[in-house]
């Protein structure tokens, strides 16, 4: 299960939030993330907040949607009293956990709800992650027929000895049966791919983007796997039963898919994620990297409003609870100050493939970068900083070299 929720102030029982939350909101856009926290089975690697059915304790998935409906309507009270401009919403994410765990009935009672609240934009993306082995034909026609616009599948590996190592159930060919139907529903797709597993080779690296690619999707997010504290994963490789992942070979795994993605028509737009067109990036990605708002429903859930971030209490129960006595399921809030607000958009903004403007940047940190080909020259000269490959792989570096010059 995730870490601790972040310290900050105690969140009013109403959720009231900050004066000031409605200053330049008409330059931000307005989006949704909705978190649905089951799992038939926890994999290894995993941190999210999540739950198997024996963990729920005093809740259950049969009544989640109508804890969300709850939560729902709150916000809509705690914006109007925010002053906030009414924004539709340019995107709604369903994420979790499995959202596909859930009757497709719920997942779209949950968006109708969401609609009603905050009204659509034109061309709203609306997204819900799945796993590859929950998709059936009824099952994403409900999905596109309520308006869902695009399915993101964990397909994490073509390889099923790295599937084991990760502790993923699913079978390899589920995922092409998958996207199959989500795109004869119409459906946009977007595959998940997860290197680094401990033990995995080059040679496997390739064979499962190359099976990704051959999918035909539109889009593909490639995570560098992250050995967290706490996990089965992290216990077993502190036993010795798995080899330490190799920082080395991560960036050798970097570098070819950049490598097959580009060369099958991909573009980087995130520093791990490529899309075909331009209209195929995930709208509600950029959301986070550009500094936009968004309200997370659910328990755990994380939302940032006017530069304030408040988050909910991580258990369902403790959650469902909090709704069902008229509070706020949100455990605290804070508000990052000007210096952290200022490093924070330089950590998210410089790993878009637009990269953010040197203009307030130190002019010694940005020539030492292009000097050694992280940042490219000919964009720096157009004052705007954006990440060569090599700066990609060491994006980290990057942003400590321009914050602390």
């Amino acid at each position: 299960m995730a870490g601790p929720l972040p310290e900050g102030n105690p969140m009013p029982a109403d959720g009231s939030l900050p004066v000031g939350v409605n200053i330049g909101a008409e330059q931000r856009t307005m989006s949704a993330y909705v978190h649905v926290p089951f799992c038939r089975v926890r994999c290894g690697y995993c941190d999210f907040n999540t739950y198997t059915a024996t963990e729920l304790r005093g809740t259950s998935q049969s009544t989640y949607i109508d804890e969300l409906a709850r939560e729902i309507e709150l916000s809509g009270q705690v914006l109007a009293r925010s002053e906030l401009p009414v924004r539709a919403l340019t995107s709604v994410f369903f994420g979790g956990g499995t959202p596909t765990l859930l009757p497709a009935e719920d997942l779209v009672r949950a968006l109708e709800l969401l609609r009603t609240q905050h009204a659509f934009a034109p061309g709203v993306e609306i997204t819900t992650e799945a796993n590859p082995d929950t998709i059936t034909d009824d099952y994403v026609q409900k999905l596109a027929e309520a308006g869902f616009t695009r399915l993101s599948l964990g397909m994490q590996s073509a390889v099923p000895s790295v599937l084991a190592t990760l502790d993923r159930t699913h079978n390899p060919a589920s995922v092409a049966h998958a996207v199959s139907l989500a795109q004869q529903a119409g459906l946009e797709v977007s595959i998940d791919l997860i290197y680094g597993t401990p033990g995995e080779t080059l040679e496997q690296w390739q064979e499962s983007v190359e099976a990704a690619i051959s999918l035909g999707t539109g889009h593909i997010s490639a995570y560098a796997l992250i050995v967290e504290d706490g996990t089965a994963l992290e216990r077993r490789i502190r036993r010795g039963e798995l080899p330490v992942p190799d920082d080395d070979l991560e960036a050798d795994m970097y570098e070819l898919a950049e490598k097959l993605l580009s060369a099958a028509g991909f573009q980087w737009y995130e520093v791990s994620n490529w899309a075909r067109s331009p209209d195929q990036r995930s709208v509600h990605n950029l959301t986070y990297w550009q500094g936009n708002d968004w309200w997370g429903y659910g328990p755990g859930a994380h939302s940032h409003i006017g530069g304030v971030r408040f988050w909910n209490v991580k258990h369902p129960a403790a959650y469902a609870q909090r709704l069902a006595d008229g509070h706020s399921p949100a455990a605290g809030w804070e508000q990052p100050d000007l210096t952290a607000v200022a490093l924070e958009n330089v950590l998210l903004g410089s790993r878009i493939r637009e990269g953010i403007s040197t203009a307030e940047l130190d002019n010694t940190a940005v020539a030492s970068l292009i000097a050694d080909g992280l940042i490219d020259g000919t964009s720096a000269i157009n004052k705007r900083l954006v990440l060569t490959l090599a700066g990609r792989l060491r994006a980290d570096e990057v942003v400590r070299r321009l914050t602390f010059s």
